[in-house]
C-alpha cells in the first residue's frame, strides 16, 4: 500500500466511517459513488488532500473521475507532485 493510499484511507475512516473494519475500506471501495462521501465529504477529502500533499487541485478534479477510490486518488496525487 502507497503512503498517499495509508494517509488517505486512515482520513476517510477516521472522519467518515468511524469504527468500521478498515478491511472493508479496500483501494477500490466508491468513496463517492458508493455513498461514503457526499459533496461536503468531498469538499473535505479535497482540502485534507491540499494540505496534507501541498498541492492544489482543480475544479475539474474534485469529482467522482479523481477522488472516487483510493487508487483514483493516489494516480491524481502521484500526477500533482511529479
Amino acid at each position: 500500500m502507497s503512503d498517499v493510499i495509508h494517509e488517505v484511507k486512515s482520513f476517510v475512516l477516521e472522519n467518515f466511517l468511524p469504527g468500521e473494519d478498515p478491511a472493508n475500506l479496500t483501494s477500490d471501495t466508491p468513496l463517492i459513488t458508493g455513498g461514503i462521501l457526499d459533496s461536503i465529504g468531498t469538499l473535505k477529502l479535497v482540502v485534507f488532500l491540499e494540505n496534507q500533499f501541498g498541492i492544489t487541485l482543480e475544479a475539474h478534479e474534485a469529482g467522482a473521475e479523481h477522488l472516487d477510490d483510493l487508487n483514483s486518488i493516489d494516480r491524481l496525487i502521484r500526477s500533482k507532485v511529479a
